[in-house]
């Protein structure tokens, strides 16, 4: 029997608020149930269903779903999902590592073809980030690494041989956030399925419809190819209480979480080994060493992508005194637009909710209406207008703004002056709160790029280009949309779904 999830009050209430707010609803007062966010497309009821092989008699819950006709790995009950996926995770594992490195082909090539229209989908229904960068997201999932990421690793000597394999979990549960809802679903599916998994997603309510419309298209082309239907499953109307079901499924030995604080500590707690990818507060440290209208060039490429939702961008900057003016211009010269301190104010009057008990924090509150939404957006706000297009607006603060101590997620970059390289490197500690997610210098002293690696010691950590460099656009490495943080997988992989197990062969094989 599967370990119960154990929640207390307070966890529970964090996860439906974070919910609700992500929906652009309010909690409802004295903790009465949310409503049922709304209904994703039906699944495809197609008739024609084929037994699949190596059915369980315990998994009541696929048959019943057999007998609806082809779900493609659409399902309202959790429960029923995570059966189903365990069926096709037993057929996944007789068809081999060639069906594996199949799946990932179909997933790279559809994802592809169909990214304009994914992206537009997914844009239309989150109506946050930037069509151009939706888009652009699904269109470089390609570069997720897949089966090839999975070496054995032997030993030989004087008693035999030895070797350790990657294998798989069998099904693993994904929380996908919608902030990049498809595109954490399509390199999630590469990663799972490359190391020998299916999955069940229980994607972010706000990201459910356009995730329903990927994981059926998946799911339809590989059963085509393969004749496994469920590989990729979903929960086309997403809560906390299916969240709950799929924690506690006896069939999930896995958990991947990616989104805010309240839903990775529910995993953390659930009983089952959880990959997270938690909350982050990127710093940046510009201490003129380098060209710092390169610099500021580099800020706006990261901090302004998809108007900053990346977990990775560049969110506030810390810059050296003698240099800050010349940066500042620097911003300007990129398309950048400068508050000033009276409209700076009044944006963040309409950004944060500053009242002790606003939301159940004692700490600045963010308002979800304006996350992911475009500089123009923000401008209106404060009380002026920019051009269309703009990229990115800026303001000069200080290091306790809730613009810099807050994960805000829009394109509204605060800069803070320093005096001295220690100075920056202590207030970019401070904002970054112990996340060790990530952080950015531009910099030639490589002691001052030491210093600063050492002081906070994040997964990632970008010297001299965009945050985006750090997960292998302009720079070296690969791409994954779920940074393992809070539990220090760090980018995730094919490799970080397996389980490693070791053969061993006594006194023979040895062949010198």
């Amino acid at each position: 029997m599967s370990t119960p999830l154990q929640l207390d009050e307070n966890t529970l209430r964090t996860v439906v608020e974070e919910v609700l707010r992500g929906l652009g609803r309010a909690p409802a007062a004295g903790g009465d149930r949310p409503a049922a966010p709304a209904p994703a497309p039906a699944p495809n009821k197609a008739e024609g269903s084929k037994a699949s092989a190596a059915v369980p008699s315990q998994l009541g819950g696929s048959s019943r779903a057999a007998s609806r006709g082809r779900r493609f790995g659409v399902f309202e009950d959790a429960k029923e999902a995570c059966a189903a996926a365990h069926e096709a995770f037993l057929q996944l594992k007789e068809q081999g590592v060639a069906a594996r490195v199949k799946v990932v082909d179909i997933v790279k090539e559809m994802v592809t073809a169909r990214a304009v229209e994914w992206g537009r989908l997914e844009f239309e229904e989150t109506k946050i980030g930037r069509l151009e960068h939706k888009i652009e997201k699904l269109q470089i999932v390609k570069l997720v690494p897949g089966v090839e990421w999975l070496k054995p690793y032997g030993l030989s000597g004087d008693h035999g041989i030895t070797m350790e394999e990657n294998t798989p979990f069998g099904v693993v549960g994904a929380i996908t956030p919608v902030t990049h809802s498809v595109p954490t679903i399509s390199g999630n599916i590469i990663n799972i399925v490359a190391a020998g998994n299916s999955v069940v997603f229980n994607p972010h309510p706000g990201g459910a419809r356009c995730a329903v419309t990927a994981v059926r298209a998946y799911n339809e082309a590989i059963h085509a190819a393969l004749g496994i239907e469920n590989l990729v499953c979903v929960i086309e109307k997403p809560t906390f209480e299916s969240f709950d079901a799929l924690a506690k499924s006896e069939f999930v030995r896995l958990l991947c979480v990616t989104g805010g604080p309240g839903v990775v500590q529910a995993a953390m707690r659930s009983g089952k080994r959880a990959i997270c990818a938690g909350p982050g507060n990127p710093p940046v440290l510009v201490d003129g060493t380098g060209c710092v209208k390169k610099a500021a060039r580099d800020i706006i490429a990261g901090g302004a992508y998809d108007n900053n939702l990346l977990c990775i961008g560049e969110k506030q900057v810390f810059v050296l005194e003698s240099v800050a003016d010349q940066f500042l211009e620097g911003l300007q010269a990129a398309g950048a637009v400068k508050l000033s301190t009276t409209q700076f104010e009044k944006l963040t009057a309409a950004a944060f909710t500053l009242s002790k008990d606003a939301g159940g924090c004692s700490h600045s509150v963010l308002n979800r209406a304006l996350i992911g939404r475009d500089a123009a957006v923000l401008a209106r706000e404060a009380g002026t207008t920019v051009p269309a297009g703009t990229p990115m607006l800026f303001a000069e603060t200080h290091l306790d703004h809730p613009f810099v101590m807050e994960e805000q997620m829009m394109p509204m970059l605060p800069v803070v002056r320093v005096k001295s390289v220690g100075q920056g490197i202590d207030y970019a500690l401070r904002s970054e709160h112990g996340y060790k997610h990530s952080a950015i210098i531009h910099s030639l002293n490589v002691d001052h790029m030491t210093q600063m690696a050492r002081a906070l010691d994040t997964t990632l950590f970008v010297k001299n280009g965009p945050s985006l460099a750090g997960l292998g656009l302009g720079g070296e490495g690969y791409l994954s949309y779920s940074i393992a943080t809070t539990t220090g997988e760090g980018i995730t992989n094919p490799r970080t779904f397996t389980r490693t197990r070791r053969c061993v062969m006594v006194d023979n094989l040895r062949i010198y």
